[in-house]
């Protein structure tokens, strides 16, 4: 039995929580505003975190910042900046008379935008050999940093960035940050990851930054292409020599030098057996789709077939390896991909797939030795490639340093198809550079081709997280299940409260303090206002499991209101639940409100969430920095590892939901009443209800957590959170009053035996025709002798 307060108690006890708890916002509110004036000149000078900002698409993000800086804070050395220039725009650091390097906004180069669909600038500083010799933040709107996230963490993790140099060693597509991502702020910090890189393979390509002799050459540009003329047969030591056929030797002692400059640690600590001039993998690459090369290696038949599988423009590759490391692993038999090997041009890459693969058992060029593995693949026909330009083959090896850990290095075949199997396509002549101006190839702006390259961020993301959304997606249909046969379900009360429990303890621990998926009212006010601005799906793909399970929760309006997001889906409404069983497991008495005082603070998170989204209609940063009326951030994102105000906040909820279950989610929630707003748009009623019930029994009103039941016996879909409690209590015939009385009537009117007749008819009692023996009477004594 659930032991409630009196009512007079249950009045004052609720106008106490409401008002203090109004009071902690309004002083939380104004905490981060006073923070941030708070911070130290150079602090403030490097983040200009202000819902003002830079007015987006008026000239270039690097104009409104370069003046803020001195030179040398970006480029090292650098006493003065040149004006801006090019496209992307860009400007030059000088050391005197001579170039120290570049300056640029990565909003200039790439579209970078984060999970507030707003810009996230970085104000990044290259050498003239493209190497990062500083990043800074200089403005962004992403809530869970304004607010959330200290900033010098997010620094810090930028910072990992400085000394990469991603034109001469692009990052393959997919590849994890150089920094550990920050818990919490993973969208946010990866976009920003992502805009990094890519900015500065935008920038160095359109203005020759890292290559030779830069962008003051302007020389014409040559397109060649592969020459399908060109079928001469060659020898394989022609083709070594020729450079047709790459090589990679990998020796023992190089792998264990490779893992011990890793700084992994544990991964020297297992070197490769063997002597150090063993060989640990000797590997081989050529083109084969060009014709002199592939009859030279395949044959004429083998290569007739390979052209004739071959789409237009579409290339293949031939690998062969010795030693005891091979290049093919295992992994592509349980998954498919080849996972070891990985083609690499520039910023793109791709890996072949057991539908690319060809095992061959030799080769036909003279003097080819035997090798251990051969095989041909054939570039997926979306894979970015240029047969004629440079690439590499880069091989992952592999160490394992325990039962969980693995540790990982990589060796690079360069080939570079000889220019002997290319010819020069038709070219325009380009106009002379003049001197001291910029190349006209800089000026270009990049092609969509070339910003489409690589797979778009979020594609990267989702790949990443595959078993995760599986895992939600289980998680989602089985709560399907629930729902479609609870009729059947809740007649087991016993098991349905267990399963309850364990699934409540899924959402807090995976859906919220691993997968960080909890869902916010900032969601909501993103997705309205970017509707009214620049609207994209790709800022709401960014995360996956928070996508799922807002189109989830979409949906699950039509069928169960709110109540399926709140009650079974929300990470800090199962906190508040399973607290409040702990609560009264200790005894902790249990305010009843009543049912006025109740129906008057419920329309408190009303008028939050329209507060929140006036003022997002005028600024939404500000009301970002409103919504932490919700204690999302730091219980569940953050799990409480946050300044002592937001902390005491969020722990003061909490000891509310102690005597008051789910005291936040039925008073104070903006994302619940944004929830519960389209309620009316129901198309289902899956509730079962008596016709006596609110009239007079009241068991379900009593016993409802939240008390979504009217005293009318109606239930208020805007409350419910779809626990199914009233749904145990239908089907109960030992509790629930009208399935008790309703028995006692059965009862009172047993049915009549078989042989009673017709209603009102007279039966005369059957009495037996002879008379039963007695046991005690002797037998008869036979006459006869």
């Amino acid at each position: 039995m659930r032991r409630f307060a009196t009512p007079r108690q249950s009045w004052s006890s609720g106008l106490i929580w409401a008002a203090s708890l109004l009071l902690l916002w309004s002083c939380l509110i104004a905490s981060p505003a006073g923070a941030t004036h708070a911070a130290a000149p150079g602090a403030q000078q490097a983040y200009k975190f202000g819902q003002s900002g830079t007015s987006v698409g008026v000239g270039s993000r690097l104009e409104a910042f370069l003046g803020k800086f001195q030179p040398g804070d970006i480029v090292p050395g650098a006493d003065r900046f040149g004006p801006p220039e090019g496209k992307p725009v860009i400007a030059r650091a000088y050391k005197g008379n001579t170039l120290a390097g570049y300056a640029y906004v990565t909003t200039d180069a790439v579209n970078t935008r984060g999970y507030s669909s707003k810009p996230i600038d970085v104000l990044v500083g290259l050498s003239p050999d493209g190497t990062i010799l500083s990043a800074r933040l200089v403005e962004h709107h992403e809530p869970i940093v304004l607010i959330g996230i200290p900033e010098t963490k997010v620094q810090a993790f930028i910072d990992g960035y400085v000394g990469k140099n991603y034109v001469k060693e692009p990052p393959r597509p997919g590849a994890p940050p150089p920094v550990d991502i920050i818990s919490g702020a993973t969208v946010t910090l990866m976009v920003i990851g992502d805009s990094l890189t890519r900015s500065v393979m935008a920038v160095a390509r359109h203005h020759g930054i890292g290559r030779e002799g830069g962008a003051a050459q302007a020389a014409p540009e040559q397109k060649r292409s592969v020459d399908m003329e060109k079928a001469d047969i060659q020898s394989w030591d022609a083709l070594l020599a020729a450079g047709a056929v790459s090589n990679l030797h990998v020796s023992v002692a190089d792998v264990n030098r490779a893992f011990q400059e890793s700084g992994r640690a544990g991964a020297a600590d297992r070197p490769e057996p063997g002597e150090p001039d063993d060989t640990f993998i000797d590997l081989y690459a050529a083109l084969v789709s060009a014709p002199g090369i592939g009859r030279s290696l395949l044959g004429d038949a083998e290569y007739n077939y390979l052209r004739d599988r071959l789409k237009p423009g579409q290339q293949a590759v031939l690998i062969a390896g010795n030693g005891p490391y091979s290049f093919k692993g295992s992994g592509y038999v349980r998954g498919g991909v080849f996972d070891r090997i990985e083609v690499v041009q520039e910023e793109n890459s791709f890996h072949f797939t057991d539908l690319d693969h060809q095992r061959l058992a030799d080769l036909m060029a003279a003097g080819v030795p035997r090798f251990k593995e051969i095989a041909l693949f054939t570039v997926p026909t979306d894979a970015v490639f240029d047969p004629t330009e440079p690439w590499r083959l880069q091989l992952m090896v592999q160490r394992v340093i325990n039962v969980k850990e693995k540790a990982f290095t990589a060796f690079n075949l360069n080939y570079t198809l000889p220019q002997a199997y290319t010819r020069l396509d038709a070219v325009a002549p380009a106009p002379a550079a003049q001197a001291g101006a910029p190349a006209d190839a800089a000026q270009a702006a990049p092609s969509d081709d070339e910003a489409d390259a690589a797979p778009p961020l979020w594609k990267q993301i989702w790949v990443a997280k595959t078993v995760q959304i599986v895992i939600v997606s289980i998680a989602l249909l089985t709560l399907i299940m629930v729902f479609f046969f609870q009729n059947q379900i809740v007649k087991h009360e016993v098991f349905y409260r267990r399963f309850r429990t364990v699934f409540l303890i899924f959402t807090l621990f995976w859906i919220g303090w691993y997968a960080q998926a909890q869902l916010s009212v900032v969601n909501v006010l993103t997705f309205t206002t970017s509707l009214r601005t620049d609207f994209s799906w790709e800022y709401f793909l960014m995360d996956p499991i928070v996508f799922i399970l807002w189109i989830a929760t979409a949906m699950s309006l039509l069928f169960w209101n709110r109540g399926a997001f709140c009650g079974w889906l929300c990470p800090f409404g199962a906190l508040q639940e399973l607290t409040n069983q702990a609560a009264r497991k200790l005894r902790v008495p249990q305010i009843k409100v009543p049912h006025g005082l109740n129906t008057r603070l419920a329309g408190l998170k009303y008028l939050i969430f329209l507060v929140l989204f006036g003022i997002s209609l005028y600024e939404l940063g500000t009301a970002e920095k409103f919504a932490e009326v919700e204690p999302f951030k730091t219980a569940i994102i953050l799990k409480f590892v946050r300044d002592w105000p937001f902390v005491i906040f969020a722990a003061v909820l909490l000891l509310a939901g102690l005597f008051i279950e789910r005291f936040y989610c039925r008073y104070l929630c903006p994302l619940g009443a944004a929830l519960a707003i389209p309620a009316r748009l129901r198309i289902f009623d899956w509730l079962r209800r008596y016709k006596t019930c609110g009239n007079p029994c009241q068991l379900c009103a009593v016993d409802c957590p939240v008390q979504a039941i009217n005293p009318e016996g109606d239930i208020n879909p805007n409350e419910c959170i779809q626990c199914l409690n009233c749904q145990q209590l239908y089907h109960n015939d030992k509790r629930c009053p009208h399935l008790i009385q309703k028995n006692a009537k059965l009862k009172r009117h047993k049915a009549p035996p078989p042989d009673a007749g017709i209603p009102g008819e007279i039966v005369a009692s059957r009495k037996p025709t002879v008379r039963p023996r007695d046991p005690s009477e002797s037998e008869p004594v036979s006459s006869n002798p």
